[in-house]
């Protein structure tokens, strides 16, 4: 990127930026009231993606505290893709890093749960494995099997009850969070992401299946209190099991 370039794009994200030296309108005058009117309409789009891009971050904060995040983020990261379906990735972190929010401290896992249902939704398709294959096929084998997962599938962890705050904020009559840490899966069954709250060792358990681990290893990752007829119960549902390859079939 040339400097002429690099003045212009921090003048289009900051107000506060004179307009660039040189620039013109169609008509070959200085183009100062044109630029900002486009700045103002570049800072407007950012503003409104990051909206519809976090709903509960906003609905939690405010829409006027979202909009004076929104001006402060996208000066810090401005976009690097023409995609807005990518735009607001390094926004998690961004809420971790202001010293005003610290007393908000579930805020970035908020966050973090938001991107990744949205990632889960724009996911490429996959095709789940039948849900009584797992009982037709002998133990022993099943315990050296390894899984693949679906694209869509995203686990999150956190010390904060996010499902319970992501249920109270979108479910009507939903009960308040409980004081506890939980662990989210999303799955893709249908064209939706649903977020599913995992029991103890079920995040463990999903993110072994997805490196590679085999079905035995997972589930010694998980450790002794692992439940787990309840999470191969919600992969099942969400359609997040793909193929079942057995030890003899892996090269």
């Amino acid at each position: 990127m040339t400097v002429a370039q690099n003045i212009f794009n921090a003048a289009l994200l900051d107000p506060e930026c004179p307009v660039p030296d040189g620039l013109q309108d169609g008509n070959a005058r200085p183009a100062g009231r044109r630029f900002n009117v486009y700045r103002n309409n570049v800072a407007v789009s950012l503003t409104e993606a990051l909206h519809i891009g976090f709903p509960i971050i906003t609905k939690l904060l405010g829409p006027e505290n979202m909009d004076g995040l929104a001006g402060l983020f996208l000066r810090a990261h401005p976009p690097t893709s023409p995609l807005m379906m990518h735009y607001g990735v390094e926004f998690p972190a961004f809420l971790s890093g202001l010293p005003q929010l610290s007393h908000l401290g579930y805020l970035p896992d908020i966050a973090r749960l938001e991107l990744a249902l949205r990632q889960s939704y724009h996911a490429a398709d996959a095709t789940p494995i039948a849900p009584d294959l797992l009982g037709q096929t002998d133990p022993a084998a099943l315990m050296a099997a390894r899984f693949t997962l679906a694209p869509a599938v995203q686990v999150i962890r956190s010390d904060w009850p996010i499902y319970d705050i992501w249920r109270f904020n979108t479910v009507q009559d939903a009960p308040k969070p409980r004081n506890l840490p939980q662990d989210v899966m999303i799955t893709r069954p249908e064209f939706d992401p649903q977020p599913d709250l995992l029991p103890g060792g079920g995040a463990g358990f999903v993110m072994a299946l997805q490196t590679g681990e085999c079905f035995g290893t997972a589930i010694e990752t998980a450790g002794e209190d692992f439940d787990l007829s309840t999470t191969l119960g919600l992969l099942l549902a969400g359609a997040a099991l793909t193929t079942l390859t057995m030890k003899d079939d892996m090269t």
